[in-house]
């Protein structure tokens, strides 16, 4: 039996973990690890055109499937590519196996061609991040790197030398039963005793839910409907709870709207669920504030918290329930329902009311009319910028959608790569890249990956030839706009010429159709959107704190019109408060 070199022990470790394929460029010191798949049928090699675009293929994956995912690049510049995608992975809590191939062993601290030190350069956007400098290392550094990746449910990296790769395996090395999947934190019971009895004392209980909510949506409905709490959401948390939520006020923060703000903070007790809520400005100061959340290093780091509750949002509501008392009033609820149904009232005509002959096309307007057309099981891959906001405004969560975004990174040129990787896990499920042309330009190269693989991804370009956000930044600032101007180019062309389906759209008119026929069409698509580049927004609330940085800039602009199908259910919720 002819030995295994460490290369394919290291393949066959990345498959016992359930990794299906590695996303990466080719090149010098990864071809011992590339070619041990070419000969392992139970795993692919996707090849990409930038080391970028791998590690938020692999992200968007590990997202998507709860699972292990992997991503490599080439010594020196080519696994330094990879930095930025493997920060938003981290930041966004995707289990995630990096390998950093490196120059040969002999030669490290030489400064050799393309050294760098990998394992260094990585600490920072990983849970583990360490260097192969023998062959008897392996397995154990690869298995305890796959252990920290899915255990911790970040970012994991392995520098290996090319030369060690090529190198035979250890006899007799200890391969271990790999843990893939993570257990249910519940709290004890004297956390539980003690929340159950603040919520017991509170007249007008508010829930705040990010995406540690996810799995959790009929727990919540329940927890709600017994303490009589209005229920609000961060931007990660849209999805997974705002569909089927008659106690609905709608999102803070930056892309904010409803009255979501007033519900956090006219209450007397505040429950932040699986949020690690970043903008401290939004919350308040002057009411208790309870925070569950099963990674305990993101308890209080963001307020003051009365209490702190570590665990899982599904398992800690399953055990509070029975030992909270109902409540019967349900007076502060419908006060913040009525709230937030005149909220959006103010706010949706400006952009329902002959859009249609408007142009250039109202970006709004786009996302509308995506968020009709599009599949009810659809996966939305979503740019950092004014996407975001159309996104956060537009698209209607039902349990089946899903969106995908650097939310937590906010990194340009995200949704391109994303939607790579979510479309392999499932050719068969319509996948949006809802991107600007200024990030999409960024990584457009890539686009050429959905060519080659023939990716049905359809890419719903929003072009206002312009880096839309940055442009507003500079003017609530007070600077003139330099700098953000993009000349207009022709996308669709471009598509096109790659051998992909590619239509421009100039006229409102064209919209639906050109939609319609890119998703039909069975391969890649663009539908290329001449938008309007002064569309602004405002945030639910503006105060004296917020007038600062990013705060200031991006805070007076976002969303001033539109909240598409979100004014429906609001009025729908109106209706279920009970008549006296």
């Amino acid at each position: 039996m002819a030995k295994q070199t460490v290369a394919e022990q290291f393949v066959d470790i990345l498959v016992r973990a359930g990794v299906q394929r590695l996303y990466g460029v080719v090149g010098d010191s990864l071809n011992p690890v590339v070619d041990a798949i070419r000969r392992n049928p139970a795993i692919d090699w996707i090849q990409v055109r930038h080391e970028e675009t791998a590690a938020f293929a692999a992200g968007a994956e590990a997202q998507l499937t709860g699972s292990l995912a992997a991503c490599a690049g080439s010594c020196g510049p080519g696994n330094l590519h990879l930095i930025n995608g493997l920060f938003d992975a981290h930041r966004s809590m995707a289990p995630v196996l990096a390998l950093a191939s490196h120059i040969p062993a002999g030669e490290i601290g030489t400064t050799y061609f393309q050294e760098t030190h990998p394992d260094r350069l990585f600490v920072e956007c990983s849970h583990y991040s360490e260097l192969i400098s023998s062959t008897r290392q392996m397995p154990r550094v690869l298995q305890t790197a796959i252990q920290h990746a899915i255990g911790q449910s970040g970012v994991a990296v392995v520098a290996l030398p090319g030369d060690i790769a090529g190198e035979e395996a250890p006899e007799r090395a200890i391969e271990h039963a790999l843990v893939t999947t993570r257990p249910s934190v519940r709290p004890g019971e004297a956390e539980l005793d003690a929340l159950a009895r603040m919520i017991d004392e509170a007249d007008r209980v508010t829930l705040f839910c990010g995406s540690g909510t996810a799995g959790a949506h009929a727990e919540v409905m329940e927890f709600a409907e017994r303490v009589k709490s209005p229920v609000g959401h961060a931007l990660r948390g849209k999805e997974h709870i705002q569909y089927d939520n008659p106690y609905d006020v709608g999102m803070s923060g930056l892309l904010g709207y409803g009255a979501a703000y007033e519900a956090t903070h006219e209450c007397d007790l505040l429950i932040l669920l699986g949020t690690d809520f970043p903008y401290n400005a939004f919350l308040p100061d002057d009411v208790r504030i309870v925070q569950v959340d099963v990674r305990p290093e993101h308890l209080g780091r963001r307020t003051t918290l009365d209490l702190a509750v570590w665990g899982d949002v599904r398992e800690t509501l399953r055990g509070l329930i029975p030992k909270v008392r109902p409540k019967q009033d349900r007076g502060f609820l419908d006060r913040m329902l009525k709230k937030h149904t005149e909220a959006l009232e103010g706010v949706v005509k400006a952009y329902t009311r002959k859009v249609e002959k408007r142009t250039p096309i109202h970006p709004e307007y786009v996302a509308s009319v995506l968020d009709e057309e599009a599949a009810d099981d659809a996966v939305f891959t979503v740019d950092t910028g004014m996407c975001n906001v159309w996104a956060a405004r537009y698209l209607t969560p039902n349990g089946r959608r899903r969106v995908i975004g650097s939310f937590s990174h906010g990194s340009m040129a995200n949704a391109l790569p994303q939607a790579i990787g979510a479309q392999f896990t499932d050719r068969g499920r319509q996948v949006v890249s809802m991107s600007g042309d200024g990030g999409f330009s960024m990584l457009m190269g890539d686009f050429l990956t959905l060519v080659q693989y023939d990716l049905p991804v359809k890419v719903v370009l929003f072009n206002n030839s312009s880096l839309g956000m940055v442009e507003l930044e500079m003017l609530v600032s007070g600077l003139p706009a330099y700098g953000t101007t993009n000349r207009n180019l022709d996308f669709a062309a471009i598509a096109r010429a790659a051998g992909a389906h590619g239509v421009r759209v100039e006229k409102p008119k064209q919209l639906g159709g050109a939609l319609r026929d890119a998703f039909r069409h069975k391969g890649p698509a663009l539908v290329d959107i001449v938008t309007d580049p002064n569309a602004l927004s405002i945030p639910p609330k503006i105060s004296a704190e917020m007038v600062s940085g990013f705060a200031l800039s991006a805070g007076k602009m976002v969303l001033d019109g539109g909240v598409g199908r979100m004014l429906q259910m609001a009025r729908s919720n109106l209706r279920n408060i009970p008549r006296p």
